[in-house]
């Protein structure tokens, strides 16, 4: 059955090629979270492994929300390890680091997810896209308070 929710199939298919570069950034930021959070050691230990599961347990929920956001613009979401290497600007983690550097890691990482979704912001606003633009908006909440959050471990 055709779309027809006033936006266009070419505004849409641009619209999911951004949330589908956002849906891999946030499940790579959740990958690395959960391993961080099941491999940290040393003397933040407790704080960092609490931190780390309140950090995933978050992005976990919202991987939902962005996947759901693209079957209702009428696209497949992509869900395989394969589609999301293709799409993700987040580097996979090497070994396990120290715990100093797997803070540096994930503030990396959640700027980087800010800013897939802020680059998506343009054709969102130009489609008159409401609920993407507040999905974006509640992501980049999230990413850059958590970014702020774990910067100020590392002063």
């Amino acid at each position: 059955m055709k779309i027809n929710i006033g936006i266009s199939a070419e505004d849409r298919e641009k619209i999911v090629e951004g949330l589908s570069h956002l849906l891999a950034d946030s499940y790579t930021l959740y990958l690395m979270t959960h391993n961080f959070h099941w491999n940290v050691t040393g003397p933040q230990f407790n704080t960092l492994h609490t931190m780390f599961m309140q950090q995933y347990t978050e992005q976990w929920n919202a991987l939902d929300i962005i996947a759901e956001r693209i079957r209702s613009l009428g696209f497949p979401a992509p869900g395989t390890y394969k589609q999301f290497m293709k799409l993700t600007s987040i580097e996979e983690v090497q070994d396990v680091p120290k715990a100093e550097e797997m803070i540096r890691l994930l503030v990396n990482a959640h700027e980087t997810v800010a800013r897939t979704a802020r680059s998506i912001f343009n054709i969102v606003e130009q489609a008159n896209d409401q609920p993407t633009a507040d999905l974006l908006t509640q992501r980049l909440d999230v990413h850059e308070k958590t970014a702020w959050m774990l910067r100020s471990l590392l002063e």
